[in-house]
């Protein structure tokens, strides 16, 4: 692995404000290729799991799931990638890539001194689980992926993210308009937070989060999908087109040690958690005792 720590010192783990009774949770950072990567911690598991987000948004959105998990006795980490939440945002599209967010899940095991992690996300987040997968299988016990993007959803998407682009690239003082709404409006409720979040972004780092990686490689094509060994939980659903349940089975059908669940809605795990997260705590304990499947090598 190349070098992925930059001389900067990393920023050591401070306390944030848990619930009462609830899991520990630390915010922290560390530097990869000069940039600063922010994530969170909660509980102390010896089992890691890491998550990552979606699109244009931050750690913040599995910050239930986290907290579930930690409750559950695992070690998780939520990580916000480059250009995202509270970590740096260049303005150059050549920094952003599937391929370049895998190394940056990567440089966070190394920083945390984890030989191996459950490796989970959603929507951008679960195509960055799948490179890791092919990047570097040793490290994983086994992955997480929820609303895949394969093929079936690139027409959606042609329709959904080139305006946002344009909007970016030509009428940054929209972009920033609704970055200062978003910032007027108060915090305290976790998905108000994760949509005002998601609101708050600046032009140029946007346009070229956008620019990335709408021009380059979605996911692994399928040959590579066909040869990821870790043991695969895959979540999909019915009724988005960005996210459609097409490419959640396909992506099943083509990993050999695939499971499949089918979510009620697109925001079942948001909204009421408890069926799919206890098949994700399931899925994780049999990862880290050796009972999930795993394609042999």
């Amino acid at each position: 692995m190349q070098a992925l720590i930059s001389a900067t010192a990393p920023e050591r783990p401070r306390p944030a404000s848990p619930a009462v009774g609830g899991p520990f949770e630390l915010a922290g950072s560390f530097y990869h290729d000069g940039f600063r990567l922010a994530y969170t911690e909660y509980g102390a598991g010896e089992s890691l799991v890491v998550l990552t987000h979606g699109l244009l948004m931050s750690r913040r959105m599995h910050k239930p799931l986290a907290e579930d998990l930690a409750g559950r006795g695992f070690r998780v980490v939520t990580l916000d990638l480059l250009g995202h939440g509270d970590s740096d945002r260049p303005a150059e599209s050549w920094r952003y890539s599937m391929t370049t967010y895998a190394g940056q899940v990567l440089a966070l095991l190394d920083h945390l001194g984890a030989g191996t992690a459950v490796v989970g996300g959603t929507s951008l987040g679960a195509n960055v689980a799948l490179e890791v997968a092919v990047r570097a299988p040793d490290r994983l016990r086994g992955l997480v992926v929820e609303m895949p993007v394969l093929d079936n959803a690139v027409f959606a998407g042609l329709l959904a993210f080139p305006p946002l682009l344009f909007a970016a690239r030509f009428t940054p003082a929209v972009v920033r308009a609704v970055a200062g709404v978003a910032s007027l409006v108060p915090h305290g409720n976790q998905w108000v937070d994760v949509i005002t979040d998601t609101l708050s972004q600046r032009p140029e780092p946007m346009a070229a989060v956008l620019h990335g990686l709408m021009f380059g490689r979605l996911a692994p094509p399928r040959g590579l999908r066909r040869e990821i060994a870790p043991p695969t939980l895959v979540i999909g659903h019915a009724g988005d087109p960005v996210h459609p349940f097409g490419d959640a089975d396909t992506l099943a059908r083509d990993i050999p040690a695939a499971e499949f669940v089918q979510a009620r809605s697109p925001v079942e795990l948001r909204l009421d958690p408890g069926r799919l997260t206890d098949t994700i705590v399931n899925f994780i304990a049999r990862c880290y005792s050796g009972a999930a499947s795993r394609m042999p090598v």
